[in-house]
């Protein structure tokens, strides 16, 4: 089940970003949370009446999957058209607490009641209520105009082509994004794994815990998570925003290497505590990074080829985890996962000059003004050769030509 949602998430995602950027996001949101509720409410229906197989979950499944991939690259290309840029950062941090107190505590907990007091089946079925409720939210949502002149029309796989390949050459010729993108990349190999598939057997092999240990790591980490985000979301974006951003990444994971080699539970969790603080307030300054820098007619283009990135290596980290810590040992393996992200965040800055990148384009300023230097208004050095040149609103999300 999970590999069918990975599969229909990793090939729909960056049509969803080309999506996202040519069709306004509202419509988007609406479409798909429409497609998610009939899709659920089928498996509901199958599985009260008793008719619900395997492949019927898998289908369902691929299909959530796509749907992810189509959702967030619009609502990431969306948000800054509904709020100030002021505020991105607060929401985004916002987003940073809810989302996984939604996600990872309250939604497992009201579906483990529903599906003890009810069945498998009415837990769909109240899901189905509560997709239901979305749809009647993004509804009332008012309208928000695309950011983006579109030209002549084309041939629709030609389009498609086109801004696949202008989001691309976007990304290359961006260097605080490719080499921030490339560290993400080898990132998610050296840790994914470890964290998912072997934190298990830590708490087990080094501290003798069992499963209520291992919830308590967990939780750990999603509050250390939930703090930063609520932190980062109540200051200012920091000037040295990439330097800072990249080396919360990197030396976040440093605690990882006592998760490898302590005997004590307390200590374990002061680490994940730590390790899920700076992730998610690095996640934070990344997000309205994006939202600030990339100009609006790429951003879900742009937004897509992120959240790729995320995910291209995280089946092989989590495929490979379990054999690299029989062959080396838990110790040694998170020891690896700990001490090199942070060298890699050290190269990733100097090798894009990413202090220097910082400095020439500021966003601790007025956050309604467009950074000095940055490339607004190049749709067509990225996108189709019939864009023309926009310069858009990112308060309001109106364009106009130059």
């Amino acid at each position: 089940m999970a590999a069918a949602a990975a599969l229909g998430l990793v090939l729909a995602v960056l049509l969803g970003g080309v999506a996202a950027d040519r069709i306004p996001q509202k419509r988007i949101l609406v479409t798909v949370e429409s497609a998610k509720t009939v899709a659920i409410a089928t498996a509901a229906a199958l599985s009260i009446s008793g008719a619900l197989e395997l492949w019927h979950l898998a289908i369902v499944a691929f299909l959530l999957g796509v749907a992810d991939g189509f959702f967030y690259p619009a609502y990431s290309a969306m948000l800054p058209s509904i709020l100030p840029a002021g505020d991105l950062l607060a929401a985004n941090g916002f987003e940073g607490v809810l989302r996984p107190a939604v996600m990872q505590a309250a939604g497992p907990a009201v579906a483990s009641a529903a599906i003890a007091i009810w069945s498998p089946g009415g837990a769909f079925a109240i899901v189905t209520v509560t997709q239901l409720a979305a749809i009647a939210v993004l509804v009332f949502l008012r309208p928000v105009q695309l950011r983006r002149e579109l030209g002549a029309p084309q041939h629709p796989l030609r389009a498609v082509a086109s801004d696949l390949a202008g989001g691309f050459r976007y990304m290359v010729h961006t260097p605080w994004l490719l080499a921030t993108l490339l560290f993400a990349c080898v990132l998610v190999l050296l840790i994914m794994g470890p964290i998912e598939v072997l934190l298990p057997f830590a708490v087990r092999d080094n501290t003798g815990g069992g499963a209520p240990e291992f919830a308590l790591a967990l939780a750990a980490f999603g509050i250390g998570g939930a703090i930063g985000s609520l932190l980062v979301a109540s200051l200012r974006l920091p000037r040295r925003y990439l330097t800072i951003m990249n080396l919360l990444w990197g030396a976040g994971c440093v605690p990882l290497v006592v998760v490898g080699f302590t005997s004590s539970l307390g200590l374990m969790i002061v680490a994940l505590f730590v390790v899920g603080f700076a992730f998610s307030a690095a996640t934070v300054i990344w997000g309205t990074l994006l939202q600030r820098r990339v100009p609006p007619e790429l951003l879900g283009r742009v937004s897509s080829l992120d959240f790729f990135v995320s995910l291209a290596l995280m089946p092989v980290s989590m495929a490979v985890a379990g054999s690299v810590g029989e062959v080396i040992g838990l110790p040694l393996t998170f020891f690896i996962a700990g001490a090199v992200p942070v060298v890699l965040a050290v190269i990733a800055i100097v090798a894009a000059r990413l202090p220097a990148d910082e400095i020439a384009h500021p966003l601790d300023g007025d956050p309604d003004a467009v950074p000095d230097g940055e490339a607004y208004g190049r749709a067509d050095d990225y996108g189709s050769a019939t864009t023309p040149n926009v310069v858009s609103d990112t308060k309001r999300g109106i364009s106009t030509e130059e």
